[in-house]
């Protein structure tokens, strides 16, 4: 069975969650601190040496980075798709995908989080000002992207690679206090995506370790 080096509240642990669930791929979970730092423990840098999560163990390999689980996933158990069948749609779905993953999250992760507690000076009160500045950044054009190409879900009618990625950072904005009001379509398809089984099972409260 795969093992994924999990953590209850890291969004892109949560993207990979939900990613197996809707390919119905079973997994041990295994969990990892990160307010304790046990991601830097020394048994866990010799499985990935980035010390970062999520990692998936399969085989005799350990993947790391969460997009590229996911394609992996995609690739191995493609009978239940998260990109579209064609290459322009897919492109776009992945670019979507990356708003998130590349331009909103890494500036909003914990360690980024803590050089500015640490390194810079920051309070409490400009750390959340930060957060709150990039997820709206990102939000903007995800909306935009949205009442483009978005119906149900994110992309189409169809649950796919942006929906697994949007809504672990919902729930970040969410935990952060970043209000969602200016973003309807964001809202509409988040919350058909919650409806689904697989996302609910990969909910932050429902994993172990949390609160």
């Amino acid at each position: 069975m795969m093992r994924l080096h999990d953590y209850w509240r890291s969004g892109a642990a949560y993207r990979v969650r939900i990613a197996l669930n809707l390919k119905g791929v079973a997994y041990e979970a295994l969990s990892h601190d990160l307010r304790t730092g046990a991601q830097r423990d020394p048994s866990f840098l010799a499985i990935n040496p980035q010390g970062l999560i999520p990692a998936l163990e399969v085989n005799d390999a350990c993947l790391t980075q969460s997009l590229a689980i996911i394609e992996w996933l995609e690739e191995r158990y493609p009978e239940v798709p998260l990109l579209p069948s064609d290459a322009e749609s897919r492109a776009i779905v992945r670019g979507m995908a990356q708003v998130v993953c590349c331009d909103i999250h890494p500036l909003n992760n914990l360690r980024a989080l803590n050089a500015l507690r640490n390194d810079f000076g920051a309070d409490e009160a400009a750390v959340n000002d930060w957060i709150a500045h990039w997820i709206r950044d990102g939000f903007v054009a995800l909306e935009a992207l949205i009442e483009e190409h978005g119906g149900q879900f994110a992309f189409g009618d169809t649950v796919g690679l942006v929906d697994c990625c949007l809504v672990p950072q919902v729930y970040s904005a969410e935990r952060f206090e970043v209000s969602l009001e200016a973003f309807p379509a964001i809202r509409k398809v988040t919350k058909n995506a919650r409806s689904v089984a697989a996302f609910a099972a990969a909910a932050p409260e429902r994993q172990a370790g949390s609160g």
